[in-house]
């Protein structure tokens, strides 16, 4: 599936990044990225499709209702077999899923919203390019580390740059 090979091609980018890195660079906090580590973006991305796995079991999804696990942004070799795990548990059949989150800090009352498994796996590419698109602004801060050209950026994008370049 198209989708499922944009995902761990995304992933296959994430790993060689953070293999790059010492697990200080990893999990210092950026100035650029306003005090957050690379390590707390992998998580967050790392964390999102964790929560539509178990939402995938359960029938609902909450994004906001995440573990945020230490270890995911401090160690990048758990990490790293963490994306290779969700890559291996992507391919699933599409099915019909409840979302559910607040979008108002004042507010507690969750929104529900019916989704599906496919629109939520197109949700969390997004979400990874975006992610990695502010990884590849944080690694800026390293030096040496060799960041493929179009880590970071839309498969659109590319295309589109693609198509301005004949």
């Amino acid at each position: 599936m198209q989708l499922t090979s944009a995902i761990n091609n995304s992933f296959i980018q994430l790993k060689e990044i953070i293999f790059q890195l010492t697990e200080t660079e990893y999990s210092k906090p950026s100035v650029v990225l306003f005090s957050a580590s690379i390590g707390q973006h992998v998580r967050h991305v790392i964390e999102l499709y964790t929560c539509l796995f178990n939402g995938y079991e359960t029938g609902t999804v909450n994004y906001a209702d995440r573990k945020r696990d230490v270890r995911i942004e401090t160690d990048k070799s758990f990490a790293a077999e963490l994306l290779q795990m969700i890559s291996g548990n992507i391919d699933k059949a599409n099915k019909d899923i409840l979302l559910l989150s607040c979008y108002d800090e004042q507010l507690t009352e969750l929104i529900k919203v019916e989704t599906n498994y496919y629109r939520e796996l197109i949700y969390n590419l997004e979400h990874t390019v975006h992610h990695m698109a502010l990884i590849r602004v944080g690694i800026r801060e390293i030096p040496g580390i060799d960041i493929p050209e179009n880590f970071g950026v839309a498969a659109s994008t590319v295309k589109y740059r693609q198509i301005c370049a004949l």
